[in-house]
């Protein structure tokens, strides 16, 4: 069931042969068989195939997908078109607007982020309907670590966007004098109305970054 994008598969080849992998592979077989889960199983490997290695500039980690109907579509922090905006996507555009000036979109579909190169990856890559969290510790923490690692430590002048304690762990380890790595408390209203979120100027600092080392900046 796991499928991932032709150039990705190739490049993670070891680690999708590990027993890990396989045994990921057979828990989320059983469980899209078994239990409504986002976000749709052909979207699984949405933000791979979206954003391929060579084309990403700029990585944004989430945590795990939407849980509720109809909001997972394999982006992090995305919704398709006309879905109700979750609220951390809402803090995000309303950062967006303070940074850069952008009026607050009517989609808040990121499709457009990822074909610019920012690959906005989940850690974990599936959940179960209404059941937030379901599917960690099942290898998607592992098999994501791996994304990370590559790209960290094959790629030049990435910029690493983290945005609350579990995308800081997670890209703890990411070389600073190698990439721009930005960090920030989670545009979630519990973080954002505590101040760790608004005025963190992200989208300018990542532009600016990718301008200085030669790379063209994101439409965000």
């Amino acid at each position: 069931m796991l499928c991932l994008p032709s150039t990705w598969s190739i490049l993670l080849k070891d680690e999708i042969d590990k027993p890990y992998f396989q045994d990921l592979n057979r828990f989320v077989t059983a469980e899209y068989k078994h239990h409504p889960c986002f976000p749709p199983a052909a979207q699984i490997f949405a933000a791979l195939d979206q954003c391929s290695f060579d084309s990403t500039k700029v990585v944004i980690i989430g945590q795990d997908p939407y849980h509720g109907l109809g909001q997972a579509h394999g982006l992090s922090f995305s919704v398709p078109d006309a879905v109700p905006f979750p609220p951390s996507l809402h803090n995000i555009f309303k950062e967006l607007e303070s940074d850069l000036g952008i009026p607050y979109p009517q989609s808040g579909c990121l499709q457009h982020w990822a074909t610019q190169g920012v690959l906005l990856l989940n850690a974990i890559l599936t959940v179960r309907a209404h059941e937030a969290g379901s599917h960690q510790q099942k290898g998607w923490e592992q098999f994501t670590d791996a994304v990370i690692q590559k790209l960290a430590n094959e790629k030049h002048n990435l910029v690493f966007l983290l945005w609350g304690s579990y995308a800081q762990k997670k890209g703890k380890w990411i070389d600073r004098s190698r990439h721009l790595v930005l960090e920030s408390g989670h545009p979630s209203p519990l973080s954002a109305n505590r101040g760790l979120w608004f005025g963190n100027r992200h989208f300018s600092q990542t532009n600016a970054y990718l301008v200085e080392h030669h790379n063209q900046e994101i439409k965000w």
